[in-house]
């Protein structure tokens, strides 16, 4: 008599990728672990640890995000024409030797280059995450991204509950030791990451040209694929998100509601809660690319509910903010799960397998891009006062009309029968 599967086994069994996406999955973990750990203190370490004014700090930040931009698309570049393992970890490592710079010198100009360096490896992650994804997971590319997001929140989680403890205690010797442990983080997954197998390249296959999108461009140049530029420009709107949770929400609370500030970091709690818990579930819904373009539809829908409860949050008293606040992330975090669940496959089945890396690390541009000036935006909206948000609503509402609107040839041009064009179903070797 054969003994049962144990229950775990047959959990890790059906995480796509086999060992190397498992692999994959704890590097994940360890690494937004390290990080959470650093950037939940990293404006304090210049302003505490390196003396840095507070016009210093701001402007460090503004340089680095605008350097990150071009992270994206040059790891793109790269992944197209070097190994995909090699390629990741040697970002990792980079970051690991940015990182560590910081801790030789409180010089403004140096501090400043260090961190605009660090910065593109930084932003390349994502990219190239989603590419390993694409290559490992084959047609359950999505489901894989969303076991992998689920493991990037609980690591952040982790991290961000690490640095609270340490910087606890008062000491500036404690924001060095957070930004060292994350130094051996990085060091640590890279080591971890060359143990992967190297994923089988995406193969070339017939492109069918449609409408406006005929003639295609060069399979090498995003630049020159007007709709695929097109899409990307949408997806900078649209990734709004993070920027409304993370930054609109908390100075929101404390300047025009009643609501206590101490809910703004209870808030980014219940975000990652209804992340861990709904991201991989509702993947289901956006498994290729018909489905991942109609989820653009409830998408525009949860970013109007969103705004329009900020707006309400500052009409009354306290249990009225609280409860509009509560409803307002709600809204922003399930759109953020579907709004990433509808990226993931667009982004990668729009673009041609030859020139995947390129095309996806153009797309990584638009995230860049929201984390550059999304704070700008929503800051400018609060300025002009609450009956702002819906209007701000209802551009991120015609944001998603347009992108449901502009790839819809290109996504009927997908006549593949599986639920993926882009890359063909893989076995990886479980070594």
């Amino acid at each position: 008599m054969s003994r049962p599967t144990p229950w775990h086994r047959t959990a890790l069994d059906r995480i796509p990728g086999g060992l190397d996406g498992r692999r994959m999955l704890v590097v994940s973990i360890i690494e937004k672990t390290g990080t959470g750990l650093w950037a939940s203190c990293t404006a304090l370490y210049f302003t505490y640890v390196s003396g840095l004014g507070l016009g210093q700090v701001g402007f460090l930040l503004t340089v680095s995000g605008g350097v990150g931009i071009a992270g994206a698309p040059l790891a793109g570049r790269f992944a197209d024409r070097f190994p995909l393992i090699r390629v990741i970890a040697a970002t990792q490592l980079l970051r690991a030797v940015t990182l560590l710079a910081l801790l030789t010198t409180n010089d403004f100009a140096l501090l400043t280059l260090y961190s605009a360096l660090g910065a593109l490896p930084d932003r390349a992650g994502s990219v190239l995450v989603k590419l390993y994804a694409a290559r490992v997971a084959g047609a359950d590319r999505v489901r894989y991204q969303a076991i992998q997001r689920t493991t990037v929140n609980i690591g952040w989680s982790i991290g961000g509950l690490g640095a609270a403890a340490a910087l606890a205690t008062g000491s500036s010797r404690a924001y060095a030791l957070l930004l060292i442990g994350n130094v051996v983080g990085y060091v640590v997954i890279a080591a971890l990451t060359l143990r992967c197998a190297e994923p089988p390249a995406p193969t070339p296959s017939r492109v069918v040209a449609t409408g406006a999108d005929a003639p295609r461009a060069k399979p090498g140049s995003p630049w020159r694929d007007r709709v695929y530029v097109a899409y990307t420009a949408t997806e900078v709107a649209l990734f709004a998100d993070n920027t409304l949770l993370q930054v609109a929400v908390p100075l929101w609370i404390v300047h025009a509601t009643a609501a206590p500030a101490g809910l703004a970091p209870l808030l980014l709690v219940l975000n990652t809660v209804l992340v861990v818990l709904f991201q991989v579930p509702l993947a289901r819904f956006g498994a290729t690319a018909r489905d991942a373009r109609r989820l653009l539809v409830p998408l525009g829908g949860l970013f109007l509910v969103g705004t329009v409860a900020l707006t309400v949050s500052a009409a009354g008293g306290r249990t009225l903010a609280i409860t509009a606040l509560v409803v307002s992330v709600i809204a922003v975090s399930f759109a953020e799960i579907i709004h990433a669940t509808s990226s993931w496959e667009l982004s990668v089945a729009l673009a041609p397998p030859e020139a995947q890396g390129s095309y996806v690390g153009f797309h990584g541009i638009a995230q860049s891009a929201q984390r550059f000036a999304g704070p700008l935006a929503v800051t400018g909206v609060m300025s002009v006062g609450a009956l702002a948000w819906p209007v701000l609503g209802l551009a991120l509402v015609a944001a998603g009309a347009a992108q449901h609107r502009l790839i819809r040839d290109r996504v009927d041009a997908l006549d593949a029968p599986s639920p993926s064009l882009s890359v063909p179903t893989v076995t990886v070797s479980e070594h």
